[in-house]
């Protein structure tokens, strides 16, 4: 990694309903090899998933010498693999009443960091 990883935490929702959350979770148990090998090629270096009810949030550190979001998007609209998983995906998810129109993840502000103080 060229520089200090960049965080990004983004916030996403999920179907309400039990059987689909838990295959979500299931699917996340190992995902897909390629998947893997995509978010890796787009420079992500770390990526964790939490859930609270139907909230999920996302923490995604990224080399920000690779790592672009507009390059990601990009990069998925042209991998069948990829394309395959987000479809799958959007089975389970919804987005949050907060996120922009055609948009799925979202970015999440951060209010205090502990550090800082």
């Amino acid at each position: 990694m060229s520089m200090a990883a960049v965080r990004y935490a983004l916030a996403l929702d999920l179907v309400d309903d039990a059987q689909r959350i838990a295959d979500y979770e299931k699917a996340h148990e190992k995902i897909w090899p390629e998947v893997r090998e995509h978010l890796r090629g787009q420079g992500v270096v770390q990526m964790e998933i939490y859930r609270l009810g139907t909230r999920l949030f996302m923490v995604m550190e990224v080399d920000p010498a690779l790592y672009s979001a507009e390059g990601m998007a990009q990069a998925s609209l042209h991998n069948p693999a990829i394309v395959r998983w987000e479809a799958l995906m959007w089975t389970y998810q919804v987005p949050t009443p907060w996120t922009p129109a055609g948009e799925k993840w979202a970015p999440m502000t951060k209010i205090f960091d502990l550090s800082a103080q």
